[in-house]
């Protein structure tokens, strides 16, 4: 038989009757655990604050009275407040993995009838993980019997069957919890369906910044926002969701927009302005292209992920906003950090938690499941409800699922396509001809290779705006919104458009050029970067 160790604390309570006489006309249950002629206690490690201290010590010599053979291991452990599910977690978390716990030499009981509600509960989460690798104890006082008796005790055995429809339970909450992320949509991609797994988990158990990799058109801020509902669903944040497009913050406005300002901060700042990082306390803020930041404001961040402080533009006083940190990029921020375009040590911080949402391409077993979700929103949003016939939803789904199908805008493609479908469907019954129109309309949109890039033209625009084009322009617009597309911002796009005339003349506005050119075509920066 191997010996018994018994985790607990003292109970600064209930053990209190220590003192004097009398204290063996009270049930006391760090004694009483030790007196039990069918529990033999080898060893007890029993947790104390440095206050409790002197309690701790009588009951050891108590324990020493009534069971020799009884080893009292005293350890102490202080908490700055008991109650805090945090602090306790954390401590007895460390505790338990510096603890060399052998199973196979020892069995291990964990005393919950002593300490906090916050300690009872955290001894239940930590043995329910395994970090500590026994069953928990339960002791209370015989009813009727000796008052300072042994009492009764019981164990907790977690992984007994009786237990089962708890685990059931958790189960389902969980599946819930999954579902939500992915707004109900019954996705089949093992790859995509394990991310949403561990994503749920970290945004249940976590603070921490997280990091949403993947091309446009992905579902970063869907599931960003989702991300964000499921926190406030669970209690853990309170205030608002703040969204930034981190391409559209350039120059001084930047820091103005994420920070804020003081009145008179600058020309035209004639009131404070609190910024987006403050409009974030308590909720969650999230930074979507944070690739797009500058430098400055990249490590203003940095300070505000890690200090909840930050200095608004033209103040002498720090603000202060606890927020959580989503961010979002379609570039490789690793590569980027390489050169030099992003601070290391804010790469380091957003990536303890990175996930990259896989592009539709690589999903085509979930384009059905969100073709039924598309539907869905489009009948939410125009009140009028469209369906296919069997035969046009087949031919739809066998072209979607093709590999002549490279949906190159992703979801926002699939959205779009399904939204025309369903417009133009006579009485809300989308039908073969439909279906064959509208993939003759992919094809066109995804031929960007052509030589007139009339492919790339029309996903900007529409079919009459692109007929008034020359096909002489059509090839200069092509290229133009290609660089564009590559480029990080308008200036670095008019300086690579523009570098041949810029080297003939001394002073020259690529942006403001480039901006004249796209809207002579009703475009801008905005619309063909989607930023």
């Amino acid at each position: 038989m191997k010996p018994l160790t018994v985790i607990g604390f003292l109970g600064s309570t209930l053990d209190a009757g220590a003192f004097g006489p009398s204290r063996w006309n009270k049930w006391r249950p760090t004694v009483g655990l030790t007196m039990h002629e069918d529990l033999r206690v080898d060893r007890l490690i029993l947790l104390h604050g440095t206050a409790h201290g002197r309690l701790a010590e009588y009951i050891a010599e108590d324990i020493a009275s009534v069971s020799p053979e009884t080893r009292v291991d005293r350890r102490t452990l202080d908490f700055d407040n008991p109650w805090d599910f945090e602090e306790v977690y954390g401590k007895l978390l460390d505790f338990a993995r510096a603890e060399p716990f052998d199973p196979e030499v020892e069995d291990y009981l964990i005393h919950i009838t002593t300490g906090t509600h916050v300690a009872q509960i955290c001894w239940f989460l930590l043995t329910e993980a395994r970090y500590l690798p026994g069953r928990l104890l339960q002791t209370q006082p015989a009813r009727g019997g000796q008052a300072g008796g042994p009492g009764t005790w019981t164990t907790i055995d977690l992984d007994l069957s009786r237990y089962d429809s708890i685990a059931t339970r958790f189960a389902a909450a969980s599946a819930e919890s999954t579902s939500f992320l992915k707004s109900g949509i019954e996705t089949r991609n093992p790859a995509f369906n394990h991310m949403i797994d561990e994503i749920e988990q970290v945004a249940l158990r976590s603070r921490a910044p997280m990091l949403l990799m993947g091309p446009t058109g992905a579902g970063k801020s869907l599931l960003a926002r989702r991300i964000y509902e499921y926190k406030r669903l669970k209690h853990q944040i309170s205030g608002p969701f703040v969204e930034v497009n981190c391409a559209t913050l350039k120059g001084d406005s930047a820091m103005s927009a994420l920070f804020g300002h003081r009145k008179g901060a600058f020309t035209g700042a004639a009131a404070d302005r609190p910024g987006l990082l403050r409009t974030a306390d308590k909720g969650m803020l999230f930074l979507d292209e944070i690739g797009e930041l500058g430098l400055d404001e990249q490590a203003m961040i940095l300070r505000a992920i890690e200090d909840k402080r930050f200095l608004p533009v033209g103040a002498d006083k720090e603000a202060a906003s606890d927020f959580q940190l989503l961010a979002g990029t379609n570039r490789d921020l690793g590569a980027a950090v390489a050169a030099g375009a992003f601070r290391d040590d804010l790469y380091a911080r957003l990536n303890l938690w990175t996930f990259t949402l896989p592009g539709l391409a690589s999903r085509r077993e979930d384009i059905e499941p969100n073709l039924d979700y598309e539907l869905d929103r489009f009948a939410e949003r125009e009140g009028d409800r469209a369906s296919f016939n069997k035969e046009a939803r087949q031919r739809y789904l066998s072209f979607a699922m093709s590999p002549e199908a490279s949906w190159p805008g992703n979801f926002r493609d699939l959205a779009a396509s399904i939204t025309r479908m369903a417009t133009l469907s006579p009485k809300g019954r989308i039908d073969l001809d439909c279906v064959d129109m509208e993939i003759g309309r992919l094809r066109r949109l995804w031929s960007g290779q052509t030589d007139d890039g009339a492919g790339l033209l029309a996903t900007l625009l529409d079919t009459e705006a692109l007929a008034e084009i020359d096909p002489f322009d059509r090839v200069q617009l092509a290229e133009t919104i290609r660089v564009c597309q590559a480029s990080r911002s308008l200036s670095e796009a008019g300086r690579t458009l523009f570098s041949a005339s810029r080297a003939r003349k001394a002073k020259t506005n690529d942006a403001d050029r480039l901006r004249k050119y796209l809207a002579r075509f009703d475009l801008d920066w905005a619309t063909i970067t989607d930023r």
